[in-house]
Parts: C-alpha cells; structure tokens; sequence
C-alpha cells in the first residue's frame, strides 16, 4: 500500500504540475517522495519484503517519474517556454530517466559496477522537481531549470554509463 500510496501522489503530483499549480505539485511531489523512501523500509520492519514487492516498487517509480516530468514538460510550455526547446529537453529528461533506473538494473543483472552512485537517481529527479515547484513562485524560471538539469543530467549519466560498459 505504501508503494502504490507513493505512486499515486506522484502521478497526482504531475497532473497538478500540467494544470499550473506547480507549489501544490511540488509539495504533493515531496510527499510521494518520502513514502517512496520509506516503503522498502517498512516492508523490512513488518516483515513483508518480497522480490516481487521490490519489482512493483522499481515499475511504479518509473510511472510517477514519468507522469512528474510530463506534468514539467506541460507546465513549461503553458509559461511560455519555446516548444522547439521544450520538446527535446522534456524528452531527453523522460527518456534520460527511465535509462538511469534501466543501465542500473542491466548492469546488475551483467555484473557490471559503475562505482559510486550518481545524483541522477529517483529521489533526486523528484527532488529536483519538488524544489523547483515549490520555489517557484519566487523564482518563476526554476522549473526550466529542473527540466534542463533532468535532461542534460541523465544523459551524461547514461553515455558515461555506455562508455565504461564498452571498456568491459
């Protein structure tokens, strides 16, 4: 429940971001993210960790991750953002986050370690995205902001990614 509690606020989230309530977002955001850092820590303390449940808590995060950054990518467009900018941008941070979580995962699963972990996880994209919401009534372009860091961010992650597998 924790996890698909997580999941659901962070779908909201976007949705209220594309409808322009980016503090109200943000706040919803920020919430979804401390239940999504707790869930596999509850399910520890009760006794209820499954692979299965860890496999629903990886295939959620992915849904709130994406409905966060399209909720950025509509909020953008709709404060005047150019859309020739906006869709490479939005895309590149859509796709930039679901190949962190992915490289992660098939490298592990190849027995592949990149080293330390990165800045570009899920905690930090929502993060990122939270911060940026509630900030923004007082700084009005931190959303674009966000929606750069997530696009330009993970994408260096992910060729990083690819360039240290090809050396194996």
């Amino acid at each position: 429940m924790v996890t698909v509690s997580s999941m659901t606020m962070g779908v909201l989230a976007g949705f209220i971001l594309a409808e322009a309530w980016a503090f109200l977002a943000g706040i919803i955001a920020a919430m979804a993210q401390i239940l999504d850092g707790v869930d596999g820590q509850f399910a520890r303390v009760t006794g209820q960790q499954s692979r299965g449940g860890a496999f629903l808590d990886s295939v959620l995060d992915r849904y709130a991750d994406g409905f966060l950054v399209i909720g950025l990518i509509i909020f953008n467009g709709r404060t005047g953002f150019p859309m020739w900018l906006l869709i490479p941008l939005g895309g590149l941070a859509l796709i930039g986050s679901s190949l962190i979580s992915y490289t992660s995962a098939r490298a592990e699963n190849l027995g592949i370690h990149f080293g330390k972990p990165t800045l570009a996880g899920k905690g930090t994209r929502t993060t990122v995205i939270a911060v940026s919401c509630i900030l923004s009534p007082i700084v009005n372009f931190l959303p674009v902001i966000a929606l750069c860091y997530l696009a330009l961010h993970a994408s260096v992650v992910v060729l990083y990614r690819i360039k240290a597998a090809s050396r194996i």
